[in-house]
């Protein structure tokens, strides 16, 4: 424990960021790190509980307490090493996180949790810039060949893993550039991809062979993977999106977040977007239908573009200003969040259903919408109703629906493998092996676990390393 009374003596303070008027002027990242001695100072507020509720909260179990220590205590150098042990890629989800850990956070049940997404990030950018961060190849070869397919966090952490176990690896990724979601998904302004370039570089000092525009099971048949590897891990992610199927979806600029969001992540990397199918937010009045993350991204990157005004839709009813610590802690709680690219400008709006969409020479103009009553039902579970007389229009140039995702594209590659699915239609794999109804053939991330977060990515990435490493080799020394 760094200072024994750092929770009593020093507030919590957060990174600054730039002000809105200058941050949307471009798509860079626009929060300015707190100085070393300031970071060292919010980890002494950790109180290195007997029971750390953080590391439990933290999907990837980071050994939170530890590291907060050795910042107080300005060991940097040892601090990165302890967060590299459980994370492979901590700058991802020192960005892009919504820190469950914070929420775990024993502080948190009458006191601003600790600071540890910002510690965690301020460590690893630290690591970069003195040089810390080296490539870890192996000390031998296997001789054992593994194919990993799809190149976000869940496929970047098991080929990592796996190169440092001595296998040859090779990274098969259907676009044309490393870094599934986080590279496409993913806005610059939260998430810089020169940070996966670096990660890329270290990767292919340790082993990792990487394989872009090979859409397996499209232009690469899945058989041929698995005549030529010994194993084969499946990270390709939860990829079909939730449909909105109402009057007028087939109207232009009705389109999806994910069709919306990688142009501009293309546009930001000096690619051209072909004239028939780029489409911006310039002049335009924009409806973001979904309240999650990727709605949040619709509207931050509508923003820069240029949009006349934005409003974003939610189906479910606005949730309190504070959670009832007592009954959620130190689950993630359910309470009014406002993200920055809200905060840069657009109307909220609760419990509403969108009913059509109307235009005219094919292109969307106008939506409309019903408000809705949510209450219980004799079960005790929520149903909604459509509230009587409570339509209302809206003007729409383009809608973006963001209303998360169902399961991975079953057609192409887990067709033609014919793995087993579960109930919601994913990979049906257990958390033990990672293994598929194929034998040599393994699954993990959202691909395994559905639509979820970059922590469980990594953690479920790193976790299927183990499991092939001991499939291959009969035992395994990697870390679970």
């Amino acid at each position: 424990m760094g200072k024994p009374t750092g929770f009593m003596e020093i507030d919590r303070h957060d990174p600054k960021y730039l002000p809105v008027t200058e941050r949307v002027r471009n798509y860079r990242e626009f929060i300015f790190p707190l100085p070393d001695a300031e970071v060292g100072k919010q980890g002494a507020r950790c109180m290195d509980c007997g029971i750390p509720f953080c590391q439990t909260g933290c999907p990837v179990n980071n050994i939170i307490p530890d590291w907060n220590d050795l910042v107080y205590r300005q060991q940097w150098r040892e601090a990165i090493e302890v967060l590299h042990s459980t994370n492979n890629f901590p700058e991802f989800t020192g960005r892009i996180c919504p820190a469950p850990c914070e929420a775990a956070c024993i502080l948190n049940i009458n006191d601003d949790p600790v600071t540890i997404k910002s510690i965690e990030h301020a460590i690893i950018d630290k690591a970069w810039r003195e040089g810390w961060v080296v490539p870890q190849p192996p000390h031998r070869k296997t001789g054992k060949r593994v194919a990993v397919v799809g190149s976000g966090p869940a496929g970047l952490a098991c080929s990592q893993q796996l190169a440092r176990a001595g296998h040859d690896v090779v990274l098969f990724e259907k676009n044309d550039r490393i870094g599934g979601l986080m590279r496409y998904g993913i806005p610059d302004f939260k998430m810089e991809k020169h940070l996966i370039d670096r990660r890329m570089q270290q990767m292919r000092a340790e082993g990792v062979d990487f394989r872009v525009n090979q859409h397996i099971g499209v232009n690469v048949p899945a058989s041929q993977l698995l005549k030529e590897f010994d194993a084969l891990v499946l990270t390709g992610g939860s990829e079909q999106p939730r449909d909105l199927p109402v009057p007028g979806r087939e109207l232009d600029d009705v389109m999806y977040a994910m069709d919306f969001l990688p142009q501009q992540n293309k546009r930001n990397a000096g690619d051209r977007v072909a004239d028939v199918v780029s489409v911006t937010a310039r002049g335009k009045h924009v409806v973001v239908i979904g309240g999650g993350d990727t709605g949040s991204d619709c509207i931050g990157t509508s923003i820069r573009q240029g949009a006349v005004a934005i409003t974003q839709f939610e189906l479910l009813p606005q949730p309190p200003e504070n959670e009832n610590k007592p009954l959620t802690w130190p689950n993630w709680p359910m309470k009014m969040r406002t993200s920055s690219s809200q905060e840069e400008g657009c109307a909220r709006d609760w419990s509403v259903a969108t009913k059509s969409f109307s235009g005219s020479n094919g292109r969307v103009e106008k939506l409309r919408a019903i408000r809705l009553e949510w209450n219980k039902d004799a079960k005790g579970g929520w149903v909604m109703q459509e509230m009587a007389s409570s339509k209302f229009d809206i003007k729409a140039d383009l809608v973006l629906l963001a209303m998360g995702y169902l399961h991975p594209v079953h057609e192409g590659m887990l067709q033609e493998l014919a793995v087993g699915l579960d109930v919601r239609g994913n990979v049906a794999a257990d958390t033990l092996r990672y293994q598929t109804s194929i034998p040599k053939v393994f699954s993990a991330g959202d691909m395994r676990r559905g639509q979820s977060l970059v922590v469980w990515a990594i953690r479920e990435g790193r976790q299927a390393a183990r499991a092939v490493d001991e499939f291959l080799m009969g035992s395994s020394e990697l870390p679970r």
